[in-house]
């Protein structure tokens, strides 16, 4: 049923409801009108009344059609006015002018509601053929009786179709907002998925880089230095030996304070940590650096005393994650540090003369996080990382990171 009201363009339900109703109306006028005179009962005239009125229900029902072909909207008006003035006329009953004529005001009412100017002509248009009308069938010395008939009755039916209007816009203002909100809704709870899953990734991520810094840097270094204790007692050197040792128990305590702070998932809020926390600690790195891999280190360091957390922690962890991987892979004879200050940025530079390597193989190496994870503490601290090496040409790893927020470092790939 609802596909053959869609063929016949016939309008919508509630729309459809009012067509029916109309259409009762109209019939039962047009068995008043049969009724009450016999000259209408003529088979003749009867028929061209049926016929016309039936015309004129069908251009109502096609109300759909004309909205889609608004070119049309205007002599739909004049024909249909016409074809009304014809059938009272055919008619001659006082009650198929006013439910032709007032059925016709509501149309134009819905029809013209956003253009003054064609409603008025409409509505002028429709009462001058509804009063013709009147004035052909009972004499001229009777329109101010049509006058007050009708003059209400179309004020009634503009003001009704008007609210009528208005609510069916707001109906379906209100169904389009309650559309908006739904996917509004669904849109915020694939937000709020995506937003869950890229903090559990990022959470991963953030541990990945603590335990490499922690439990694989310190692992690291102690092998570095039980390496170190094995070849001077080979060598019958126990007291340089013994020195070793003392170290590297030193740095198992440390490394296993820092892991189990990164497995209760704490970060210390160490509020003394400053520049001269900083060059503490880095140049306790380069001892330890010094012992166990033997290797001569220079140190340049000239640091302020306020710096940003981040940055201390960052330039912190690539000091450790640098000499680190000079220990165990540069075959580095000499290696230089330097820790400063230039144009606003935290300056970080770890330089070796070993045979250095292809920065962008080893960064996808599997098992090899060292530089992934420098880089992604760099750009967490809003700052840029630039390794340059080449196989035989040893390397050189520089940090800069920004000292005042919202700045950032200009970005540099090695």
């Amino acid at each position: 049923m609802q596909t053959l009201f869609h063929r016949l363009k016939l309008p919508a339900f509630p729309e459809r409801a009012f067509f029916y109703f109309l259409t009762i109306v109209f019939a039962g006028v047009f068995i008043q009108a049969a009724a009450s005179d016999p000259a209408v009962r003529q088979p003749l005239r009867l028929l061209s009344l049926a016929i016309l009125l039936i015309v004129h229900i069908f251009i109502h029902w096609q109300i759909v059609w004309l909205e889609e072909k608004p070119r049309w909207i205007i002599p739909y008006v004049i024909g249909q006015g016409l074809l009304a003035l014809i059938i009272c006329l055919i008619s001659g009953a006082y009650a198929m002018i006013f439910a032709l004529y007032l059925a016709l005001f509501g149309q134009v009412v819905g029809l013209f509601s956003k253009n003054w100017r064609r409603l008025a002509a409409a509505i002028g248009y429709l009462l001058l053929l509804s009063g013709l009308s009147y004035a052909l069938i009972y004499g001229l010395e009777d329109l101010p009786l049509w006058a007050l008939a009708v003059c209400p009755m179309a004020l009634f039916v503009y003001i009704y179709v008007t609210l009528y209007n208005r609510q069916t816009q707001a109906r379906q203002e209100a169904q389009a907002l309650l559309a908006q909100l739904e996917a509004a809704n669904q849109q915020l709870s694939d937000y709020a998925a995506r937003v869950e899953d890229l903090t559990i990734a990022a959470e991963r991520q953030r541990m990945a880089r603590e335990l490499h810094d922690t439990l694989s840097q310190g692992l690291a270094g102690l092998i570095l230095q039980l390496e170190a204790v094995d070849a001077h007692l080979a060598n019958g050197r126990a007291e340089r030996a013994q020195s070793i040792i003392k170290q590297a128990m030193l740095q198992a305590r440390s490394t296993l304070a820092e892991s189990r702070r990164a497995i209760d998932n704490l970060r210390a809020a160490n509020n003394q940590k400053d520049g001269e926390w900083l060059e503490e600690a880095v140049r306790q790195e380069v001892e330890r650096f010094r012992a166990a891999a033997g290797i001569p280190c220079t140190v340049e360091i000239d640091l302020p005393g306020d710096l940003p957390e981040l940055a201390l922690e960052a330039a912190q962890r690539v000091i450790q994650e640098g000499l680190s991987n000079t220990a165990r892979h540069a075959h580095a004879t000499q290696t230089s540090l330097r820790l400063g200050i230039e144009e606003e940025n935290l300056l970080v530079e770890v330089k070796d003369n070993g045979r250095g390597f292809d920065p962008q193989a080893a960064e996808v190496q599997s098992g090899h996080y060292g530089l992934l994870g420098m880089r992604e503490r760099a750009r967490l601290a809003g700052g840029a990382l630039q390794v340059e090496s080449a196989p035989g040409q040893g390397c050189q790893i520089r940090l800069r990171l920004p000292l005042r927020p919202g700045q950032h470092a200009l970005n540099a790939k090695g």
